[in-house]
């Protein structure tokens, strides 16, 4: 017989980038089963609706404080989400995590975190410098015309940044779903994020809109989208700065990169608390109270 658990989670955001965080000590959700969960509630109509889980979890490495784990809207692991770990930093800090400056342990790395503010919440993060950045990859698909250059990188995931003169005129689902999965770019695929520079702006601000890999789709910001087209923008000369202020739909995020290690910083919404019925097909969880667990 099929039982149900009953989930506290919290839906949280960052500049629109939206999560169903869980306090992951208490489930102990395997991965597979946190995969089963984002499939079956971030879907927008017949969901809680978000671009994927984070669940908090207990550190496995001796300098870190706690574990972050991350599922995508389609059940896939990500290795990193910058806004993701934003939003979990402010939630391990109120779940009993009392340091402003923590150690997060992610699948990618140790990641620094700063609580910056609580009534007006914020948070910055702070990761080692990308690696593997390929200035014009080689494609095997047809760059699309508009597209002025490629740029491959990986700030803790796999992202793709096209220059473009702007990013309001163009069809980024048809362009981003055609390269996202380009396969000299490997079987993971990557993230696609349109960049230009704001020239109205007095900040000369970036412009940055994001195709996301496990959603499939354009989502309102991308914290480590935010970092790859800063770091491109300083490589290619498009803009040249240590900080950046990166508008993406969603909002504004602010980039600053330093010699070896860069630093992603933006406001942290809670929206609400709730609870969901997560049914198991076999439910064998002895660790989880009579009272969580409904026939």
């Amino acid at each position: 017989m099929k039982r149900a658990l009953i989930v506290e989670f919290t839906k949280m955001n960052g500049a629109g980038n939206d999560f169903i965080v869980l306090d992951n000590r208490f489930y102990e959700f395997s991965l597979p089963e946190l995969s089963m969960l984002a499939r079956q509630f971030c879907p927008r109509r017949t969901g809680i609706g978000a671009d994927g889980v984070l669940a908090l979890a207990a550190s496995t490495h001796a300098e870190a404080d706690y574990r972050m784990i991350y599922v995508n809207a389609d059940g896939s692991e990500g290795t990193m989400c910058g806004n993701g770990a934003r939003c979990l930093a402010l939630f391990a800090h109120e779940s009993g995590f009392n340091k402003r400056i923590a150690c997060m342990q992610t699948i990618s790395g140790l990641c620094e975190v700063h609580i910056l503010g609580e009534e007006d919440a914020s948070a910055r993060i702070y990761l080692d410098a990308p690696q593997n950045y390929h200035d014009a990859p080689n494609l095997a698909n047809q760059i699309p015309n508009g597209i002025r250059s490629v740029h491959y990188l990986w700030p803790g995931t796999e992202h793709l940044v096209c220059l473009v003169d702007n990013v309001n005129q163009l069809p980024l689902n048809r362009w981003g779903a055609a390269l996202r999965n380009d396969p000299n770019l490997g079987p993971k695929g990557v993230n696609v994020n349109f960049v230009a520079v704001d020239s109205n702006a007095d900040s000369r601000r970036l412009q940055v809109r994001t195709y996301e890999k496990g959603v499939e789709a354009e989502t309102l910001a991308c914290g480590t989208g935010a970092i790859a087209s800063a770091v491109v923008a300083q490589k290619s000369g498009l803009l040249v700065s240590d900080v950046y202020t990166v508008q993406m739909p969603g909002g504004v995020l602010k980039v600053g990169l330093e010699t070896d290690r860069v630093y992603l910083e933006g406001p942290v919404d809670k929206v609400y608390r709730g609870s969901m019925e997560f049914v198991f097909p076999d439910l064998k969880r002895q660790h989880i109270p009579d009272t969580c667990v409904t026939e």
